[in-house]
């Protein structure tokens, strides 16, 4: 099995996790944070536990045994948004740099744990360079996506070039709306979901128009998520294996979509673990291996 996967749709054979319980820490620390962090409103530790029970509960169904990050007091309740930290490829995890300054310590905190799990550390974006891993997507094994945004700089991006020249044919780089501005949380992955080589779940609306028309060009049908739904974090789905997918509860428009274009979906209630930090399971999860 090879050190990281360049896929985002394969079956998942390696999750990495971060639980509730060891991100959120107590009821006092969510209290001290959340604020600071930009939550929409304060998680309730205690539900927030059950509800992330609930979750790794679903995924077990699915067929996916994840591993855990340990608890840290080095980061703090963001660390619960896995994907951020970290970019895999082929040779192992690229550790990021992270857009949001409360989130710094996050990949060095990564790469220690991964390093403790046999999960190889390939690289690092340092200095000035910017890049969190909900703006990177793998279109296909040697075609990536990078969102340059609030979050991910052109240092950034030019920094992860160079690491993994020999691991892609093609890398495309996305220009990001302003949106909800510098302190929003607004990713590549906050507009495109893939869930097939051939099939992905987007909110046109926000998709730079070269962009969009390759992907209709590579052969991708695109399913369109709802203006209503959007706000609601229905653009933001976890591909467990090829047309079968992960999403937060609520959003039933996208949801029959998703299912009339042949995709088996699996919902999750995430009030407190997603919609108040604005995290979906593409953010509560970094896979690292797919078959």
């Amino acid at each position: 099995m090879t050190p990281g996967s360049q896929s985002e749709t394969g079956t998942i054979k390696r999750l990495v996790l971060k639980h509730a319980k060891d991100a959120f820490a107590s009821d006092m620390t969510v209290a001290r944070q959340w604020r600071d962090l930009g939550y929409r409103e304060r998680p309730d530790f205690a539900r927030a536990v059950d509800e992330y029970d609930r979750f790794v509960a679903l995924l077990g169904d699915l067929g996916v045994q994840p591993e855990f990050l340990p608890a840290d007091e080095a980061v703090g309740l963001d660390s619960i948004y896995v994907r951020d930290a970290c970019v895999v490829c082929e040779r192992g995890v690229v550790l990021g740099n992270m857009g949001k300054e409360a989130r710094r310590t996050e990949p060095a905190a990564q790469g220690a744990a991964y390093a403790e799990m046999g999960i190889p550390v390939y690289g690092a974006i340092n200095g000035e360079g910017r890049l969190e891993g909900g703006d990177v997507v793998w279109l296909d094994e040697r075609t990536l996506a990078v969102g340059w945004g609030y979050r991910t700089n052109e240092e950034g991006i030019g920094q992860l070039e160079s690491l993994l020249v020999d691991c892609y044919d093609e890398l495309i780089v996305v220009p990001l709306p302003h949106w909800d501005g510098a302190a929003g949380v607004f990713h590549l992955m906050s507009m495109l979901s893939p869930l097939d080589r051939d099939l992905a779940l987007v909110y046109s609306r926000l998709l730079p128009v070269p962009f969009r028309e390759h992907l209709l060009e590579r052969g991708i049908k695109l399913v369109e998520v709802p203006d209503e739904e959007y706000g609601t974090m229905a653009c933001n789905v976890l591909a467990v294996a090829p047309r079968r997918c992960v999403m937060l509860s609520g959003n039933p428009q996208t949801r029959a979509l998703l299912e009339r274009a042949g995709v088996e979906v699996y919902e999750y209630e995430g009030w407190e673990i997603s919609w108040k930090g604005a995290g979906g399971p593409t953010c509560l999860t970094r896979p690292v291996v797919r078959a």
